[in-house]
């Protein structure tokens, strides 16, 4: 007998009807963030449900509560807009001098080479003779427990007279060193190459810190996944190439040394996304982390850029606030927010 060859069952035309719907709906859920409008684009994962493009090409910028984090983090965000193409913006903000503003409490600032040395840091013997270069001086001195450097770090610091000066000449040496040696260390290695800040009992890393800021941040690290990615923050070195920079800046009054790297990533259509990460300081923070989101849009007819800004601080001294008193610390983070963009918009010859 002829054996038959059973026949594939054939998908009525409603289940292939469903079946086409479904997927649909799935792409309209997984459609690139950038075939949406930028203000669509912004609600998606900031806390700006709305924003009036116009009104805030010609006020000041919008600086709000970040998303609530626990332990020692918190965030604020802010949206503004610059009367600039996207590119332009970008490049000024790597160009950027925020020691050029008092207000701002950025002493010195000077970008890194890319193999940098204790040669970079010779600015440091030019530090203003203020209270937070003194107090940084005399934390120095005295081996403070608030300093923010490993064990074999401590080991260097100079036993004898420490000179004079507001930054006498075996304490630049010393920081210089220290500043060096990290900065060569990220170069090779990224955040994860970091010594951990242990010369106290307490051993915290710089990477984990950059980790823990992103885990409590799902939106925002999905929208800079790629960015987050190929800059390897938190991890090892990416496949981006930073910009390397220092700082000598003051946080609540204290004279704070800091590293930095700067990443920049373009996107579709116009778009670009940057970061500042901090990834050593002293003392005052453990790191620091400043994402930005920029737009193109079209102002009057004018080409300008809606940047999206959001800054992430981890802190020993935050973990300790509750209520009001973390309210607080976000709201002063706000207002120096709100300062320096204000500076870098004037900057740019542009906003208020």
């Amino acid at each position: 007998m002829e054996k038959k060859t059973p026949q594939a069952i054939q998908p009525s035309p409603v289940s292939q009807f469903v079946r086409i719907f479904s997927f649909l709906c799935l792409l309209a859920l997984w459609i690139p963030n950038a075939l949406a409008d930028p203000v669509s684009e912004l609600a998606s994962f900031s806390v700006f449900d709305k924003v009036d493009l116009a009104a805030l090409a010609k006020g000041d910028p919008n600086v709000a509560h970040g998303t609530p984090m626990g332990g020692r983090y918190i965030s604020a965000q802010s949206c503004f807009v610059v009367a600039a193409p996207p590119m332009r913006v970008a490049e000024a903000m790597r160009q950027w001098n925020p020691a050029r503003h008092s207000d701002l409490k950025v002493l010195l600032h000077s970008d890194l080479s890319s193999s940098p040395g204790p040669a970079n840091f010779s600015r440091l013997s030019s530090a203003p003779d203020n209270g937070a270069v003194r107090s940084l001086v005399s934390a120095t001195q005295k081996l403070s427990t608030d300093l923010q450097i490993s064990k074999e770090e401590a080991k260097k610091l100079p036993a004898a007279n420490m000179g004079n000066g507001a930054m006498p000449a075996p304490i630049t040496a010393f920081w210089a060193d220290v500043l060096s040696s990290r900065a060569r260390a990220f170069s090779s290695g990224g955040s994860a190459a970091q010594l951990p800040y242990d010369h106290t009992e307490q051993a915290v890393r710089p990477s984990e810190e950059f980790n823990g800021l992103l885990r409590q941040q799902d939106k925002i690290r999905r929208q800079f996944s790629g960015l987050i990615d190929s800059s390897g923050i938190g991890r090892g070195s990416g496949s981006l190439r930073p910009e390397l920079f220092w700082e000598l800046l003051t946080a609540d009054e204290q004279g704070v040394l800091t590293l930095g790297a700067s990443y920049r990533h373009s996107g579709p259509n116009g778009t670009y996304q940057a970061a500042d990460a901090l990834y050593y300081a002293s003392g005052g923070y453990y790191v620091g982390l400043t994402l930005y989101q920029m737009w193109p849009v079209d102002i009057g007819g004018r080409p300008s850029t809606l940047v999206w800004r959001g800054d992430f601080i981890s802190s020993a001294t935050i973990a300790s606030l509750h209520g009001i008193e973390r309210v607080a610390s976000e709201s002063a983070m706000m207002r120096d927010i709100s300062k320096a963009i204000t500076a870098f918009r004037r900057d740019m010859g542009g906003g208020r």
